[in-house]
């Protein structure tokens, strides 16, 4: 299975990453994507990509850091995108629960890398927290090459919305949570072909590990089996499905 969305360059991995990678290969964990989240990690993201062979960069300026985002951090992304391979632009979007978001200046940061993304022919990794249907105003006129709503917590209205404009969603740890009604339910109820699996590592932390602990990728396939369940079906098809959605929305090495 792949993880479609971890970040792995985080601080909170500094003691033990080899380990943390380790374990996940050891899980059944086959591959790791690691968006980028500002300019300042791009080289971070492209050397654990170049030491760790089973994970694969993504690059992007998130909305949380646009406050402190340059028009220069555009040029350095088309410039790390010629460089590297990447699978998507990621993690971009927009994100109204932070207090007084600056909705201007992330949304101009979030077209320019559709901008980016069409121009390298490239899907994205979006971050769509509380800002599901801006951020589908923006796609509908910046059309790119699909990709992946990541921690979907919208719509069955706003899912089919991304599908149709072909987005797979992502589906990680806050699933697991009993008592996170809405979000189990889409899970169990759209459609298979459309969901990826995540663990937003180090945060979204399954239940098992509390509010507090410290997510990765080790733990996708217990993860995974409350997914099976929540559908009624084994791991195996879920597995399956799952892998092959993600290579579908990413641009994955054969």
């Amino acid at each position: 299975m792949l993880d479609s969305h971890c970040h792995l360059d985080a601080a909170e991995f500094d003691a033990d990453r080899d380990a943390v990678h380790a374990r996940a290969l050891a899980a059944g964990v086959s591959g790791i994507v690691i968006p980028a989240v500002e300019r300042a990690n791009f080289g971070a993201v492209a050397a654990l990509c170049r030491d760790y062979p089973a994970c694969y960069p993504a690059y992007g300026i998130h909305p949380m850091y646009v406050a402190r985002a340059e028009e220069e951090d555009l040029q350095a992304l088309r410039a790390t995108l010629q460089r590297e391979r990447a699978v998507a632009v990621g993690e971009i979007g927009l994100d109204n629960f932070i207090p007084d978001p600056d909705v201007a200046r992330q949304t101009h940061f979030f077209t320019e890398q559709l901008k980016i993304a069409r121009e390298f022919e490239l899907p994205v990794i979006l971050h769509v927290r509380k800002s599901c249907d801006a951020i589908l105003r923006e796609l509908r006129k910046y059309r790119v090459r699909g990709g992946i709503a990541h921690a979907f917590n919208g719509s069955p209205q706003q899912a089919e919305a991304f599908i149709k404009l072909g987005f797979k969603l992502g589906f990680g740890g806050a699933m697991t949570w009993g008592r996170a009604l809405k979000i189990r339910e889409l899970a169990a109820t759209l459609p298979l072909e459309a969901i990826v699996l995540e663990t937003d590592a180090p945060d979204m932390a399954p239940e098992w590990l509390g509010h507090h602990g410290r997510n990765e990728p080790a733990e996708l396939p217990r993860i995974a089996a409350v997914l099976a369940e929540l559908r009624g079906i084994s791991l195996a098809e879920l597995c399956e499905q799952t892998l092959a959605n993600t290579r579908a929305a990413l641009n994955m090495p054969a």
